[in-house]
């Protein structure tokens, strides 16, 4: 492998697509705010290729994720703020300073990771780094609390999760997850009043109250929501695909078909997923 020569390489790439007379025209117009979406994607990509277990997909989903760091990079260098090489100081640094067990002295070797010690130099790390800002017109009375550091962009049921474990740490929490199925219950019931108020605002607002609940209790039971989710989007389409194939086998589509029709066959593919299903509801 010659990383450094292919990494040159893309990075010339970009500078070329960038150009503003012989570039292409779509990435010299793009923006940090225009390709966000885009990075985003790729990072969804890189996570969907590990989930299939599919190398090769992989390979080239990281390559495509890196184009997104390159791209990011390369216009905060024509802005004259940093470049590739100083992204990848940073978080080299970055790594050897979190892990002084690996890179440190033989004394911090001999002591290891001791508890806290990932936390602690984070904390450092942001105390710094809200130094630095200081000068700064912008965000700067943000940085002063607590949940402020927490990405925006995060999948709201990431960054939910995030939040609460936060708030948690500073003793804002239940202590178990019982307060939390009533506390559901009772969105739920907020949830059906706004139904009847027909005011849509209200119902979103509702609605996303017993989301955040339902992300509390899943981080009480050690259960992420994010995760939870992409399983149940998983299992979905694999009994929605049963039904199809049971259709086809009659010569049929799902618009020929009553939803009577295929809730039958959704509730064999749940059989057949689970053998036991229908041992439980006959006893």
């Amino acid at each position: 492998m010659k990383a450094s020569k292919e990494i040159s390489s893309i990075l010339d790439i970009m500078r070329a697509l960038r150009d503003p007379e012989n570039g292409c025209p779509w990435d010299v117009e793009q923006t940090f705010a225009s390709i966000i979406p885009y990075t985003i994607e790729e990072a969804y990509e890189v996570a969907d290729a590990v989930e299939r277990n599919d190398l090769d997909d992989l390979r080239e989903e990281l390559g495509d994720l890196l184009l997104q760091v390159v791209f990011h990079a390369r216009m905060a260098e024509e802005m004259g703020k940093f470049d590739f090489g100083d992204v990848v100081e940073a978080v080299s640094s970055k790594m050897i300073r979190r892990h002084p067990h690996v890179f440190g002295t033989p004394e911090d070797r001999e002591r290891g990771l001791y508890p806290d010690l990932w936390d602690s130099i984070k904390a450092q790390e942001k105390r710094d780094r809200a130094a630095r800002r200081a000068d700064r017109d912008t965000l700067e009375a943000d940085h002063k609390h607590l949940l402020a550091d927490v990405p925006r962009a995060l999948p709201a049921l990431t960054r939910a999760l995030k939040l609460q474990t936060k708030a948690a740490k500073v003793g804002f929490d239940w202590s178990e997850a019982d307060p939390i199925l009533a506390k559901i219950q009772e969105e739920i019931d907020e949830l059906k009043e706004a139904r009847g108020t027909k005011d849509q605002k209200r119902i979103s607002e509702e609605y996303g109250d017993l989301l955040f609940a339902v992300v509390n209790l899943g981080r009480h039971l050690g259960v992420d929501a994010e995760n939870a989710l992409a399983g149940t989007n998983s299992k979905f389409i694999n009994r929605f695909s049963y039904i199809e194939d049971a259709l086809a086998q009659e010569g049929r589509t799902p618009q020929e078909a009553t939803l009577n029709e295929m809730e039958r066959h959704w509730q064999d593919a749940k059989q057949k997923a689970n053998p036991q299903s229908r041992l439980k509801v006959t006893r």
